[in-house]
């Protein structure tokens, strides 16, 4: 007699090892390219350091003994600590003003409806594809009207104009991402627009302030055209400047070049570095509409 119940066949074993997938890639595909673009991305730095911390003259491939003399020769004899305070003073006086004004900007996008709206978004992206050296001549010539030739102030302001458009827009499509009834529920209790912008709307803004005060810092710290242009005298110098300088017409110092470079580098690693994770998020969320 067959009994009613019907009895559950055991579960299949299970195949020993990791069963992969069809569809999936294998992993050499995937490491294999990026060892390759790895290999050619370090070997620059590699070279570089190379240069800068083998003594003059050696000819070998690993920096031993190690020497400092060039970081030396660099910032005492070529005036390297002078260009870096002053490309201290360019990069953070862009990144404020920068971020300042485009968040004002990008509030007044987001917020505002206004008749020359898409008018003035339009001229925004055209902006930016006028290449900078187009405009030195008028640029020049507005500056030395205002006494302002061999000044920092120069760069800043030419810094800050050019880094505003971008600025601007994405600032404006982060607050677009902001609810708009946050900005309503502080009004009802009592706050005004400024004060509801600064305790609700700011707060959550930090990830697209840090990218827009990151992007203006980097670009003014490596921009060479500027202050090139606008400034005269070597104590006004700034460090992508003063980094040709040591390229001569007959000779080029290779170990202070090198060390000239990693001094102008570090600053930026260090502060990509630390504000990865917000710079991300902020370019992330700011290229799109919410």
């Amino acid at each position: 007699m067959v009994s009613s119940e019907t009895r559950k066949s055991p579960p299949p074993p299970r195949p020993k090892g990791r069963q992969r997938a069809w569809d999936e890639v294998p992993r050499w595909h995937i490491y294999l390219p990026l060892s390759i673009y790895l290999l050619f991305t370090l070997i620059p730095f590699y070279w570089i350091l190379l240069f800068a911390l083998r003594p003059a003259g050696s000819t070998s491939l690993v920096p031993w003994p190690i020497t400092f003399d060039h970081f030396e020769k660099v910032w005492t004899e070529r005036q390297f600590g002078t260009y870096f305070q002053n490309s201290v003073l360019v990069g953070v006086a862009t990144l404020v003003m920068t971020t300042l004004v485009a968040l004002a900007g990008g509030y007044a996008l987001a917020r505002f409806n206004f008749k020359v709206k898409r008018a003035f978004m339009l001229g925004l992206l055209c902006s930016q594809f006028v290449p900078g050296a187009l405009l030195l001549v008028p640029l020049f010539e507005i500056f030395a009207n205002l006494q302002m030739i061999n000044s920092l102030g120069s760069v800043i302001l030419a810094e800050t104009v050019f880094q505003l458009p971008l600025s601007i827009i994405l600032i404006s499509n982060f607050i677009k991402n902001v609810p708009y009834s946050l900005e309503e529920a502080a009004w009802v209790d009592g706050c005004n627009r400024f004060t509801a912008f600064r305790i609700v709307v700011l707060p959550l803004l930090r990830p697209g302030l840090i990218a827009v005060g990151s992007f203006a810092f980097v670009h003014s710290w490596n921009h060479f055209l500027f202050a090139l242009m606008f400034l005269n005298n070597q104590d006004k110098q700034t460090i992508p400047v003063g980094l040709n300088t040591l390229m001569g017409a007959d000779s080029v110092d290779y170990g202070a070049l090198a060390a000239g470079g990693i001094i102008a580098a570090v600053p930026v690693v260090i502060v990509f570095a630390f504000i990865q994770k917000w710079l991300i998020t902020g370019f992330s969320a700011g290229a799109v509409k919410g």
